[in-house]
């Protein structure tokens, strides 16, 4: 009982989504047709980008970046905009939670060595805020874009321009907010970091472009997810125990439940009534409940409006701490720290997230009118 209770409290988001996959599975029985609700498409992808950025985190690609751009800054205020365009940027392509993963630990190293720790709370909140609205711009910077860019069948140039508006703006907001923190002068020279092998860099850079190349729609799924398995297998095979496979099943348990839903016509039915022309509220809102990646999943089956979709799971991530499971990856950084105050944290945390949610939904509805969407 205790192991059920852990894993409970470990998992919830995979242990709802199991339920439900469950309790659908009475309302339609079992068959070789639930392997078709499963996209193996995103799957694959998600499996192969998570093996490939874990290649390059082990050896150290984004702490030597991160360490070169930090050597260059002298006051607290350049600090604080570095290390959260960090995070902002890097997210495009390594995932929200791989950055956050990677910076989180290297700015509490960079803050307490100068002497700095008053400024873990903001700089680490705006991290977390950051990492979850830069990777919105792409469809490998999130699972959520990654799942709805490939069910969509959306084009790489599409859903740039449309996220391109809203990642210029949350930029801007971030640059507004690091620059109200008072400017000080510093004097710290983080630890150059080095690669810890060229050879491994070359074949995880060349893995990540084969991983591109499917994105792009130009290496199909199964040849990729070859190529990504045996390079890693024979290069790193460890790797195939840092993915997250708890992430996997909840997506292919959200499937089975979404297409057994959807052969219920009168739910299915009534699903699509309720969100019809409310899809980004709708995705906003029930990513505060359940995420916004299973919120993705769930909404994507009962409608065809992508674009408002797409925005309400992106600004979704803002607001609660479950909103984006990567904000938890910050928080428990952050009170694994020595005299860490979680009230304060969370405080700050809720404020900065209203803040941006105040600006980014008004400007998400007017750029679904200007898109036409």
């Amino acid at each position: 009982m205790n192991r059920i209770r852990s894993f409970l409290k470990k998992e919830p988001v995979l242990s709802a989504s199991a339920f439900l996959a469950f309790i659908s599975a009475f309302l339609v029985p079992p068959s070789a047709e639930y392997l078709s609700y499963i996209d193996w498409r995103v799957i694959a992808l998600l499996f192969s980008l998570m093996l490939v950025v874990s290649g390059l985190r082990e050896i150290g690609v984004f702490r030597a970046i991160g360490s070169a751009l930090l050597s260059r800054t002298r006051t607290t205020r350049s600090l604080t905009i570095c290390l959260i365009a960090l995070p902002f940027f890097l997210s495009m392509l390594i995932t929200n939670d791989v950055s956050l993963i990677t910076f989180v630990p290297f700015t509490v190293m960079i803050l307490t060595m100068a002497d700095k720790r008053s400024l873990l709370i903001p700089v680490i909140v705006l991290q977390t805020i950051a990492a979850n609205l830069g990777s919105m711009l792409t469809p490998i910077g999130n699972p959520q874009n990654l799942y709805l860019y490939s069910s969509f069948s959306l084009s790489f140039g599409q859903m740039v321009l449309w996220m391109l508006p809203l990642s210029a703006l949350s930029l801007l907001l971030l640059i507004v907010c690091a620059s109200l923190i008072r400017s000080e002068p510093i004097n710290v020279s983080p630890e150059k970091a080095v690669i810890l092998s060229r050879k491994k860099l070359t074949v995880d850079l060349a893995l990540f472009l084969v991983c591109i190349g499917c994105v792009l729609k130009v290496i199909s799924f199964p040849a990729m997810l070859l190529i990504t398995a045996t390079g890693i297998l024979l290069t790193d095979r460890k790797l195939f125990r840092t993915a997250d496979y708890g992430l996997l099943l909840t997506f292919a348990a959200f499937f089975i439940f979404i297409g057994n839903t959807q052969r219920l016509p009168v739910v299915s039915e009534l699903i699509r009534r309720v969100i019809d022309g409310k899809e980004m509220i709708a995705g906003t809102l029930l990513s505060q409940i359940i995420s916004n990646v299973p919120a993705a999943i769930l909404l994507s089956g009962f409608t065809d409006k992508v674009l408002p979709l797409l925005y309400g799971v992106n600004i979704g991530g803002l607001g609660t701490l479950i909103a984006s499971l990567a904000s938890l990856i910050s928080y428990r950084c952050y009170t694994g720290t020595e005299k860490a105050e979680k009230g304060k944290y969370l405080l700050s945390f809720t404020l900065y997230n209203l803040l941006f949610l105040a600006v980014l939904l008004p400007a998400g509805w007017g750029l679904i009118a200007f898109f036409g969407a």
